[in-house]
């Protein structure tokens, strides 16, 4: 059994690094948790972004050698469910941090909050319902 309490990362490819920092950093207000770009022969160029002392983070990762570019779907999405209505301050940084509003392909998430693509088309979803 895993225990609920567990840490959570979420990895995928990043086009842009600088691009997803300041989406991610300045327009949702996460933190910058460890950034690695040296450039080492063989080694992945990342940044890990989340919320201090949370039980999850991003890391974003990008293969200066052999780069794989970033295929989000429609349906690639990372959820926050905030318990309050969505922040149109918020959203209006998000955008101005690079990223696009964006309509949602299932219409729920039109219904109970706004989505927004991060610089590389993956889409954030502010979700105005709590968990569980």
């Amino acid at each position: 059994m895993i225990d609920p309490s567990a840490h959570i990362r979420i990895a995928r490819p990043c086009g842009d690094l600088a691009a997803a920092e300041r989406f991610y950093v300045q327009g949702l207000g996460l933190d910058v948790l460890w950034r690695t770009t040296e450039r080492v022969s063989g080694e992945h160029d990342l940044l890990m972004v989340g919320p201090a002392g949370g039980p999850w983070h991003f890391e974003l990762t990008r293969d200066p050698e052999h780069p794989i570019e970033p295929a989000p779907t429609v349906d690639d999405l990372f959820v926050l469910y905030l318990g309050a209505p969505v922040d149109e301050a918020l959203v209006t940084r998000l955008v101005a941090a690079g990223g696009t509003r964006v309509p949602a392909h299932n219409p729920y998430w039109d219904e109970h909050g706004v989505t927004v693509a991060d610089p590389d088309g993956y889409r954030l979803v502010l979700c105005s319902r709590s968990w569980g």
